[in-house]
């Protein structure tokens, strides 16, 4: 495939998406920070992730993903695998909708994010302890049992569906120099640069990822996607290996520019931060790429830049030895 040709399916697919989950989702706020602009001398625009529906971006692409399909693909039955945010997103959906959908999750994951599957009245199975390990069982089980098994990332349509906040900010704010977004598997920043990088021409595209899980940072480095060991972060949103063949790799390579990555005690600050500021809980994940401006800002001067903060996400276990 060439280069324009999949810079334009990207285009193409978040289009069709922006259309066809636009009544479904929050149109969220881009929100000026002063306090993030004045220590860097240029603009920074939060953008208000945090207050999507089901608590993370995760919702656009799972409705996306949901509403391109037919009702006899979604009555064989519907299998995630996730830690958090996309297991959260698809239960909200499936609740919504009355869909039959089975999440399995981690047995070492987070207690909030299982308490919140939960609340959505999921049907919730354990499996492994390493995301990557859970998501590939339970691919396995939907190929036998003949259910569709979504992955959070290595699907055009879930991308398709998170580029839409790329759609929202070029009506949102004037001019993005660069933008700053969190990184697991790839599917938001390659859904958000490659709809950005169609449409606007120097808009640089950063993905933030924590010091102790930069798998995708280290897989571009390598030039192929590589297993490493990932260390427990705050940011456990984005912790985990990343599934062989996906295609979130060579968009990654094709519409990131570059990383940052930052240290546990620069995202606890980030999250300190971001409440002490903006009045706003968030989760580790969420704020990395606030933890990544701040590292880097001397490098954002005189710019406009848009920090995406991905989700509130479920830290409360957390908060005690953040704030206190």
């Amino acid at each position: 495939m060439s280069h324009s040709n999949e810079k334009n399916d990207v285009r193409q697919e978040v289009l069709e998406a922006a259309e066809r989950i636009k009544k479904h989702i929050r149109k969220t706020p881009l929100e000026y920070s002063h306090y993030l602009s004045e220590l860097s001398d240029c603009n920074v625009y939060l953008k208000l992730e945090n207050i999507q529906l089901s608590g993370s971006f995760k919702v656009r692409g799972a409705f996306n993903k949901i509403l391109s399909l037919s009702r006899e693909e979604i009555n064989k039955g519907i299998v995630i695998g996730s830690s958090g945010n996309h297991g959260i997103a698809f239960a909200y959906i499936f609740q919504k909708f009355n869909i039959p959908g089975t999440i399995y999750f981690p047995a070492n994951g987070s207690k909030a994010k299982l308490e919140t599957l939960l609340l959505y009245k999921a049907n919730v199975k354990f499996h492994g302890t390493d995301t990557a390990v859970t998501e590939t069982y339970a691919h396995q089980v939907a190929n036998e049992t003949g259910q569709l098994f979504i992955s959070p990332y290595d699907d055009l349509k879930i991308i398709g569906g998170q580029g839409t906040i790329g759609v929202e900010l070029e009506k949102q704010v004037n001019k993005i120099d660069c933008i700053l977004v969190p990184v697991g598997g790839g599917g938001l920043i390659s859904g958000i640069g490659g709809y950005l990088k169609s449409v606007l021409n120097d808009v640089e595209v950063i993905g933030c990822q924590p010091e102790n899980s930069p798998v995708m940072a280290e897989s571009i480095k390598a030039g192929k996607l590589i297993e490493m060991e990932s260390k427990p972060s705050l940011s456990d949103g984005t912790v985990g290996g990343i599934e062989a063949g996906s295609i979130t790799f060579g968009l990654c390579q094709r519409y990131v520019d570059d990383f940052i990555l930052v240290s546990e005690e620069e995202i606890s600050k980030s999250i300190r931060l971001c409440l002490e500021k903006h009045a706003m809980l968030i989760e580790g994940a969420g704020a990395l790429s606030i933890a990544s401006f701040i590292k880097a800002k001397n490098r954002f001067k005189g710019k406009n830049i848009v920090l995406v903060v991905s989700g509130s996400g479920s830290i409360l276990e957390k908060l005690k030895g953040i704030i206190l």
